[in-house]
């Protein structure tokens, strides 16, 4: 019943941002037709464009015909380039999740052992010190990360390509090269804020009867934290890491323009700088729709890791 209803607020929020996202792009000024032929169109060119776009039936029709194709696979035609919006969208987001999904593993590798070595070592100075860094890694926005990497290892060291996007079919090596600033870039900003919340979980655990029994039983704190109170931490942390997944992957609309990648958020800065309301609406549902879907994954696992939770719902 919780995972019931768990899908069945995925559903109702999902369908809610879709009807947002569709008043809202129709709310935008201008004929998106006028903005497709461009200013020197003559009225009937654009009232033919219109007719054809179904830009002058009633909204409720639009709506359904708009989710129909998404549900379908069918984004539409692009008002600028004329293009298929569904094969670039397939393309482009496979880079983007290559991308967004190796910052989050390497985030994760940051962040579990120095968080957990920080809450070990808690109130040493070099664990404060360690802790200090990681505060001003998370007021340090990712572009600019981008921005001294590129002018140091690019520029300076031209030891990596400064920009662009090289598929991992062309040559592993090549791919690597420009997956690591990028990949970097993402990665310190969202480590430093995942190490913070790892190193709190952590101390809670440490504070727990359990723990103290299974030392005073003669374990060691490292042995006591990996046996008994290893997944009580990664509650937090899990749902933590799925939230920070999402702004990771708002963060990379940033990077993918730092380092001329192209993923679904160049693309979508692509759309919006020519007005392209059909290809912005599109992108930005599938970009929500994502966001809910990662949402709704981390709630089940919560739930499911921690059997209090189902225990609690079944009651």
């Amino acid at each position: 019943m919780t995972f019931l209803k768990i899908l069945g607020r995925y559903i109702i929020t999902l369908f809610a941002a879709s009807v947002l996202i569709f008043l809202l792009m129709r709310a935008v000024p201008g004929n998106p037709a006028r903005v497709a032929l461009g200013v020197n169109a003559t009225e009937e060119a654009v009232a033919e464009l219109t007719t054809s776009m179904g830009l002058d039936r009633p909204l409720l029709v639009q709506y359904g015909d708009w989710m129909g194709g998404l549900l379908t696979g069918n984004f539409g035609t692009s008002l600028s380039s004329q293009q298929d919006i569904t094969a670039q969208v397939l393309d482009r987001a496979q880079v983007s999740l290559i991308l967004v999904a190796v910052a989050l593993v390497l985030a994760l590798a940051i962040a579990i052992p120095v968080g957990m070595w920080t809450a070990r070592r808690n109130g040493h100075m070099d664990a404060t010190v360690v802790t200090a860094l990681t505060q001003v890694g998370i007021a340090i926005p990712s572009f600019l990360v981008g921005i001294v990497l590129t002018a140091f290892f690019a520029i300076n060291l031209g030891w990596l390509p400064a920009n662009g996007w090289s598929p991992p079919n062309w040559g592993f090596g090549t791919f690597l090269s420009h997956l690591v600033m990028p990949v970097i870039a993402l990665a310190l900003v969202q480590g430093a804020i995942l190490t913070r919340y790892v190193r709190s979980a952590v101390l809670d655990v440490l504070d727990q009867d359990y723990i103290r029994t299974a030392r005073a039983l003669g374990q060691s704190p490292a042995q006591a934290l990996w046996r008994h109170g290893l997944r009580n931490a990664a509650l937090p942390v899990l749902t933590v890491a799925g939230l920070q997944f999402t702004t990771l992957i708002v963060g990379a609309v940033v990077i993918e323009a730092v380092f001329v990648i192209p993923g679904l958020g160049s693309m979508l800065l692509d759309a919006v700088s020519v007005r392209d309301l059909t290809t912005v609406q599109s992108l930005i549902m599938l970009l929500v729709a994502f966001t809910l879907t990662i949402n709704a994954l981390t709630d089940a696992a919560y739930r499911f890791i921690d059997p209090r939770l189902r225990e609690g719902a079944q009651s």
